[in-house]
């Protein structure tokens, strides 16, 4: 069964797979985000500790990113041919300190010590 959907999710194996890929390609470049840009540091706690520790300009390349993403959004329009052509959305600048995150948290917890971080009710 696992390499039946390890199959199903490989996009050099699967067409569908490819297809998706270059659908979410396409509209990532629409309007000039990358793929790690969709990541919610709301959602998880690893993500937001990871955005945390990353250099304070690719944090704010992000919000960039995001600020025009949603404004183009609002205009309905999308960049033009030329920069949608000079995008690279699948470029990762989170998954690397993601990982260093997560392998932290599961050291701590085999470790048996208490998490560095804990959601709270403001």
């Amino acid at each position: 069964m696992a390499s039946l959907m390890r199959w199903f999710a490989d996009p050099s194996r699967n067409p569908l797979a490819k297809w998706h890929l270059r659908a979410v390609d396409q509209s990532l470049r629409k309007y000039g985000l990358r793929y790690d840009d969709l990541y919610d540091p709301q959602f998880s706690l690893d993500i937001n500790e990871a955005l945390n520790r990353l250099p304070e300009e690719v944090v704010h390349a992000r919000n960039q990113r995001l600020k025009r993403c949603m404004d183009l959004s609002m205009k309905h329009s999308s960049l033009p041919k030329d920069l949608q052509a000079m995008q690279t959305p699948f470029r990762s600048y989170v998954r690397e300190m993601l990982a260093v995150v997560q392998r932290e948290n599961a050291e701590r917890k085999a470790l048996g010590a208490l998490p560095l971080y804990q959601r709270t009710i403001p």
